[in-house]
């Protein structure tokens, strides 16, 4: 027992651990209070809420049942991780730039430091099971996991597999994929859908609707990403005198973009911890095509908008818009397009073939599937 004791002790001490141990509210104490003998599963990924949310929705759900912890950089995964309670270890892996730019002259350098960070960690804690959700974040720790000999998963959200996963695919046990077609790309590739948070299903319409003060007139949801979207933000600023008089609108604007004065009927937040009431409260979605939200959309059932980011991007957020219009299960707008946006909007609200198409799909999340794999890893 003392030994045991002990250990806990080491794995407090090891881990950056967002809470000082004095201070450690009971509650978060109790999340990881008895460990000793439980599987210990370390989850990576990074560079944007995409690569964090659904290692978020795995983590919940097995934080009782096995022993949980997170590797990644100094970004928005540490955040949303430490919030929530989760020991997480912090390397400072380098992001690829996807322009010609100085900055990538470092790479070799500050990746090979990363690395070593990362193999430290993983040699410390020897965890039994790395899942990577992808992004640079990852590199490091399925690097330093393989390095050590100790079983690697990944899951990719994207139609076309991202750099890092296809950079880490042969160190993995599988490649585990949100798109059937994606994992036939690989000898190691296996279709399971996409994991969505238990709470996202889960909102109740009546519930959501007194909370943002709504009538029952339509509500219109805008979502503009993790950091909000520039674009999309004032596409719908310019047209609230031609939606309003139609919709109600929720819009989570991102940080530091709300609208001073706003008018009756259009509610803002920076940003909405509870999104099983912003869906449950939406008719209608105007959103990005991040490979996450629209498969929550297709799982609610939610005629959607789709503006994919077309800059700044490998182009991702195009592909999944497009496979999913093809099949006739969203409506696509290019971004140089936003003038059209209130025509579009109100097009896919009155969308009948739409809506039939939507309620013939069937798409669930992948939770549970992924965490058999982990946990007969």
């Amino acid at each position: 027992m003392l030994e045991k004791n002990k250990n806990f002790q080491k794995f407090f001490s090891d881990a950056r651990f967002p809470y000082k141990k004095e201070r450690l509210p009971v509650k978060k104490f109790l999340l990881f209070s008895y460990t000793d003998g439980m599987k210990y599963i370390l989850f990576t990924g990074g560079g944007s809420a995409g690569h964090v949310v659904p290692n978020l929705a795995l983590m919940r759900e097995i934080r009782y049942s096995h022993r949980v912890a997170y590797m990644g950089t100094g970004g928005i995964e540490k955040r949303l991780v430490t919030e929530e309670g989760f020991p997480f270890f912090e390397v400072d892996c380098p992001k690829l730039y996807r322009s010609l730019t100085p900055k990538n002259l470092t790479i070799p350098f500050a990746l090979h430091r990363a690395k070593r960070e990362a193999l430290a960690v993983i040699g410390r804690e020897r965890p039994d099971l790395v899942f990577s959700k992808g992004g640079f974040a990852s590199y490091p720790a399925v690097w330093a996991a393989h390095k050590c000999g100790i079983p690697v998963l990944t899951h990719e959200s994207d139609l076309s597999a991202g750099l890092c996963t296809r950079l880490i695919a042969k160190k993995c046990t599988y490649v585990l994929t949100s798109f059937p077609e994606t994992a036939q790309r690989f000898k190691n590739g296996k279709y399971v859908g996409s994991p969505i948070r238990r709470d996202v299903l889960s909102g109740e319409r009546t519930r959501a609707r007194k909370k943002y003060s709504f009538t029952e007139a339509p509500v219109l949801l805008v979502l503009g990403g993790g950091s909000g979207s520039r674009a999309l933000n004032d596409a719908v600023r310019k047209n609230l005198d031609v939606l309003l008089p139609r919709l109600q609108i929720l819009h989570l604007c991102g940080k530091g973009n709300l609208l001073e004065n706003p008018p009756e009927g259009y509610v803002q937040r920076e940003f909405e911890r509870d999104m099983g009431s912003a869906y449950a409260c939406a008719d209608v979605v105007l959103s990005r095509a991040g490979s996450n939200t629209v498969f929550e959309l297709l799982a609610l059932k939610k005629p959607a908008v789709l503006v994919p980011l077309a800059h700044a991007s490998r182009g991702d957020q195009v592909e999944n818009a497009l496979y999913f219009q093809r099949r006739g299960l969203v409506r696509v707008l290019e971004e140089g397009a936003l003038d059209g946006l209130s025509e579009e909007v109100f097009a896919a609200l009155e969308d009948e073939h739409l809506r039939a198409a939507l309620a013939a799909a069937s798409f669930s999340s992948a939770t549970e599937r992924i965490l058999g794999i982990i946990r007969g890893g």
